[in-house]
């Protein structure tokens, strides 16, 4: 009767198991392989936490390190299918965006860890080195990932000059993967184009129409892209001068802000009405003490953050502190500890240097533009 059910029902059923048991049931049987391939579980998200993927951010491994948030478990996941030199840049939806280093202008790729597969994209109308990236997705309201669009924003970064030489490039350039093309959306203040190329992580949120980023220079400051209009503008920052370290991450569809000092330990600011930060979280003391260790600064901190979970990390191998909603909690938020990985099935793994990114694991086959 199992193996008879229609793709449709079988999905829904499907949508209730968590990613590592998804994989188990897709080799139980031919039909069963074909449903989780071809129907992705559009409301696991919402059943279950993201997984925290853990990607080198140098070129010398080839191997990533992935959490399993169900039963508190690291995996290693090989890479060699993918192109070298690369380095992480953003998850949008289940895949992962990455950069080549093999160039000095940027050209980037997109992939699905779990299935493998690859694709790069198109190069820009404009050759740019260290421009800000900011990205969009499921702007179409599909639930199914496989065919959700996404956009891709570039924002300055150093093009040719016409006299020779290199110059900040102060235009906007934007991919949908509807359409599988770059397109030029205008020109921004050359101001905010030296700040994002100088200062900029590359980390950005998208919120009601408005992309933004932080900068990382002190004092904090955050850039706000309104992609209709094209418009501009400049936030402030609780604590700009003080902050340690500060990162922005989407937190219920809001911008959210996460900062640290020595004195105050972190905490956690979600943009409201009139762009003014409010302060809607701290992160316990004992949990700050761990995670900060000997060390007692939170410069070296770095943070993953999405709609279900923040995550505060430093390398592969230390502790974590994550404040993730609770599923089935009613909006209640729970802070964890999560032990770093050290080693997986008694085989002891090296500490790297990581980009943390939180993703749904997707097994279905995505389908790509042409």
């Amino acid at each position: 009767m199992w193996s008879n059910l229609p793709f449709d029902l079988l999905a829904n059923i499907f949508s209730y198991l968590p990613p590592d048991s998804l994989a188990l049931a897709s080799s139980v049987c031919k039909h069963w392989q074909a449903c989780v391939t071809s129907y992705p579980p559009t409301a696991a998200g919402a059943r279950h936490p993201p997984w925290f993927v853990a990607l080198p951010v140098r070129n010398r491994s080839h191997t990533c390190y992935i959490h399993n948030p169900i039963n508190q478990t690291w995996h290693g996941l090989f890479l060699g299918f993918l192109p070298h030199p690369i380095r992480p840049v953003a998850s949008i939806g289940g895949l992962v965006l990455f950069r080549s280093t093999a160039s000095t202008t940027l050209r980037l790729a997109i992939c699905n860890l779990f299935t493998k597969q690859n694709w790069s994209l198109p190069l820009l109308n404009i050759a740019r080195t260290n421009p800000a990236l900011g990205f969009v997705f499921g702007l179409d309201g599909s639930p199914d990932v496989r065919f959700s669009s996404f956009r891709v924003y570039v924002a300055g970064g150093m093009s040719e000059a016409p006299s020779g030489g290199a110059a900040y490039e102060p235009t906007l350039e934007m991919y949908d993967s509807r359409h599988g093309g770059w397109k030029i959306m205008g020109r921004m203040p050359v101001e905010f184009a030296v700040r994002l190329t100088v200062w900029s992580p590359n980390e950005s949120v998208y919120s009601d129409g408005v992309l933004y980023w932080i900068t990382s220079a002190r004092a904090y400051s955050v850039l706000g892209l309104d992609i209709l209009s094209n418009r501009w503008r400049e936030l402030s920052v609780p604590m700009a001068a003080r902050l340690e370290f500060a990162a922005l991450v989407r937190r219920n569809g809001r911008p959210t802000l996460v900062g640290g000092t020595s004195n105050d330990g972190a905490c956690i600011w979600e943009l409201g009405d009139g762009d003014r930060w409010g302060l809607i979280e701290k992160i316990p003391i004992e949990l700050g003490m761990r995670v900060l260790g000997v060390r007692g600064s939170w410069e070296s901190m770095k943070c993953a953050g999405n709609d279900g979970a923040v995550w505060l990390y430093r390398d592969l191998a230390s502790g974590m502190v994550v404040w993730r909603e609770v599923v089935g909690g009613k909006g209640r938020w729970e802070w964890v500890w999560v032990e770093g990985c050290c080693s997986i099935m008694g085989n002891q793994v090296q500490n790297i240097p990581i980009k943390g990114l939180l993703l749904h694991p997707n097994l279905a086959s995505s389908v790509f533009p042409r």
